[in-house]
């Protein structure tokens, strides 16, 4: 029988874990995009070295929560915060995974001329890294406030995105020589806006953890509105 104590110990190992998962997702993601923007593959080779790493935790953490769910069979926060972690742990799992995506992209096209300077992507970048950091620290601190800040950041992601697929149609458009490399930055952009839809995916967990509340068809209703 686990006992209050070995609970929470349980408990707090799983948070370590989804920490450290979402530690090694955060340095994927940094290093795709550096190994685009610096040219250097290296970097994404990087990438695809923690991707077993990343995938294993899943692993590791889905079995924790499984167990903690049928031993234990918790009530209120405690049932929250373990069904959120089965859920965060499947988003970062496809975060490392667009991470891959955007490596690959940046083998192929490092390979050739650079199409354009990067701006928009590296902007993209930083945005959705603060959105990946800032929803950890929301889980871990319990801050629906940070989450909910998490979540507005996505529309910013969003409209930048397309602003990068309208520019690079332009280029296919003037020059068919550019439709390859063109397309790899569409994809890498796309990557980049499911990485935020991820984090923010992540924020609702932790506002239901925390507050209870299901936002989730609210934020839907609202992009489409402005659509």
């Amino acid at each position: 029988m686990i006992t209050e104590t070995q609970f929470q110990k349980e408990l707090e190992e799983l948070k370590e874990n989804l920490l450290r998962m979402a530690t090694m997702v955060e340095e994927s993601i940094q290093d795709s995009v550096n190994s685009l923007v610096k040219r250097d593959s290296d970097l994404a080779h990087q990438t695809f070295k923690r991707e077993k790493e990343i995938n294993n935790m899943e692993i590791i953490i889905d079995e924790m929560c499984l167990r903690l769910l049928a031993l234990r069979q918790p009530v209120a926060t405690d049932l929250r915060f373990i069904t959120s972690a089965m859920k965060i742990v499947t988003d970062l799992e496809r975060m490392g995974d667009q991470a891959v995506n955007i490596a690959e992209r940046a083998i192929s096209l490092n390979q050739e001329p650079q199409l354009k300077p990067y701006i928009d992507i590296p902007r993209m970048a930083e945005i959705t890294q603060s959105m990946v950091k800032d929803v950890l620290d929301a889980f871990v601190n319990h801050d629906s406030r940070l989450a909910r800040s998490v979540c507005e950041r996505d529309d910013i992601v969003d409209g930048l995105n397309n602003q990068v697929i309208r520019e690079l149609i332009t280029y296919m458009i003037e020059d068919p020589k550019t439709i390859t490399r063109a397309v790899h930055l569409m994809i890498v952009s796309r990557c980049l806006e499911r990485i935020a839809d991820h984090a923010t995916n992540i924020a609702e967990d932790v506002i239901f953890m925390v507050d209870a509340l299901i936002i989730k068809h609210r934020i839907d209703e609202k992009k489409e509105e402005k659509s």
